[in-house]
C-alpha cells in the first residue's frame, strides 16, 4: 500500500492519493481506502489495471466509498506514487470542502449522437452553478475517460469541449494492458464499454490544464490523397501507397515498419497553429496504415523527431509549478507508447522519480484528449496547487 497525504496550514487537507498492488480486487480497495481514509464525500477517481476481476472490483468499490461520487477506468499501467506501476490500482479522493463535482455519461458511443451529448454536458455544468464552490469560470476544469477501444474520441472530445466553452479539458482513453481486447470505463457503480465518463470539477484551489509531447516537425510534409477516417486507415499518402510513402520519407523500408518505428517517427498536424501528435498503429496487408487517430483526406501531416523525453517532461512540470506552485497532486494521462519508449531506452528510474517528485498520479492510455483535440504520444493532466493563502503557499509552517 502506498499514501501520500497533503496538507493546507496546520490541518490536513483531505486531498489523499492512495495505491495498491493487492493481487486481489477486494484487497485493493481495502488497500486504497485505508490510505484515502474515511471517505463519506466528495469524489474518488481511480485507475485500475484489467488483472483485477471487474464484478468484485465494482462490489468492493460501490461498498467502500457509498458516500462519495466515484469515477475510474481500466488502463495500460498506473502511475502511482512512486512512479511507473502495472498490475495495481490508484485513487485519488477530492473532498467536498473543496471540490464540488458533477459527472454525466455518454453512452452508445458507437451510435453518437453530438446534439444529445453537448445537451448533457450543459446539463452537467448547469448543475454544476447550483454546487458550486468558486465562480464556474476560472475555477472548473473537466476530466473525460473515454473507452479506448471505440474509435470515437475525437467526436466526443470535439463535442464536449464545444459544449462546455472556456472550461478547460483534459482526460485519456481507457486501456487493457495492450491486450487491445476490452476497456472501460466506471461510473455510477457500473464499468462500461461503448461509453465515456465527463467529470466537471469546481474549486477555488488554483489549478493548470496542461499538455506535453516530446516531437517537433521537420520539414518531410505528406498529404493524406485517400482514407477511411471511420476506421482510422489511410489507403494513399502524396498518390503512392500509404506505407510505402510513409516508409521513403522516413528512410525505412516497409518491412522495418513496426510499432517502434512508428514510435520513433509519429507525424504532427497544425491546427490553430499548435502541432499535434497523430501516431500510427500499424501496416496493412494491402499497404494502408492504421491510425490511432482519425485522419481525413485532404489533411496535412508532417514527420515529427524526437526530443529527449525526460527533459521535456521535467520541463513541461517545471512550468506547472510556476504557474500554480507546489502541486498537491498531477492527475495525469499518459500515452502508453511513451511508456513503451521509456521502457526501450531504460529511463524507467528517472522518469518514475521525476513524476514522483512532482506528485503525479494516473495511468497510462490508448490516446489523450487536450481540450477540443484527441491526440497521441502525449502527456496531459491537471495540476491542482495549495489553496490560496495556505500555510504551505505562503511558506509559514
Amino acid at each position: 500500500m502506498l499514501r501520500q497525504i497533503e496538507t493546507s496550514g496546520p490541518a490536513r487537507s483531505g486531498l489523499l492519493v492512495g495505491a495498491s498492488r493487492a493481487p486481489t480486487a477486494e484487497q485493493a480497495v481495502r488497500e486504497v481506502r485505508a490510505a484515502l481514509g474515511d471517505v463519506r464525500d466528495g469524489c474518488v477517481i481511480f485507475f485500475s489495471s484489467v488483472r483485477y476481476d471487474r464484478n468484485a472490483l465494482a462490489g468492493a468499490l460501490a461498498h467502500s466509498f457509498a458516500g462519495a461520487r466515484v469515477v475510474g477506468c481500466s488502463t495500460a499501467g498506473e502511475i502511482a506514487p512512486e512512479g511507473y506501476a502495472r498490475g495495481s490500482m490508484v485513487a485519488i479522493h477530492l473532498p467536498a470542502g473543496e471540490f464540488a463535482t458533477v459527472t454525466t455519461v455518454v453512452e452508445d458511443l458507437s451510435a453518437f449522437v453530438p446534439a444529445e451529448s453537448q445537451q448533457r454536458a450543459r446539463q452537467a455544468v448547469a448543475s454544476l452553478r447550483e454546487r458550486a464552490l468558486s465562480p464556474v469560470t476560472g475555477h472548473t476544469f473537466g476530466l473525460v475517460l473515454i473507452d479506448g477501444l471505440s474509435r470515437q474520441e475525437e467526436w466526443v472530445v470535439s463535442t464536449l469541449s464545444s459544449a462546455l466553452g472556456d472550461i478547460p479539458l483534459f482526460g485519456g482513453s481507457a486501456g487493457d494492458d495492450l491486450e487491445f481486447r476490452d476497456t472501460y470505463v466506471y461510473t455510477d457503480g457500473i464499468f462500461r464499454r461503448d461509453s465515456a465518463v465527463l467529470l466537471l470539477v469546481n474549486t477555488p484551489a488554483p489549478f493548470q490544464v496542461f499538455r506535453t509531447q516530446h516531437f517537433v516537425q521537420t520539414d518531410r510534409k505528406m498529404v493524406v490523397t485517400a482514407a477511411d477516417p471511420t476506421a482510422r486507415r489511410v489507403t494513399e499518402i502524396n498518390g503512392e501507397p500509404a506505407a510505402r510513402e510513409y516508409a521513403r520519407l522516413v528512410g525505412l523500408e516497409v518491412d522495418r515498419l513496426t510499432p517502434m518505428a512508428f514510435a520513433a517517427n509519429p507525424v504532427v498536424v497544425k491546427v490553430g497553429g499548435l502541432y499535434y501528435v497523430r501516431s500510427i498503429q500499424k501496416v496493412n496487408d494491402d499497404e494502408s496504415l492504421t491510425f490511432f487517430c482519425a485522419i481525413d483526406e485532404g489533411i496535412v501531416l508532417t514527420v515529427a523527431e524526437g526530443l529527449d523525453i525526460v527533459e521535456n517532461l521535467r520541463e513541461a512540470l517545471a512550468e506547472v509549478r510556476r504557474e500554480v506552485g507546489e502541486p498537491r497532486v498531477i492527475i495525469g494521462c499518459d500515452c502508453v507508447l511513451r511508456r513503451l519508449e521509456v521502457e526501450r531506452k531504460a529511463l524507467s528510474g528517472p522518469v518514475s522519480r521525476l513524476l514522483a517528485a512532482n506528485r503525479v498520479v494516473g495511468f497510462s492510455t490508448y490516446g489523450e484528449q487536450f481540450n477540443a483535440m484527441h491526440v497521441n504520444q502525449t502527456f496531459t493532466g491537471v495540476a491542482i496547487g495549495q489553496p490560496r493563502g495556505s500555510a504551505s503557499e505562503d511558506g509559514s509552517r
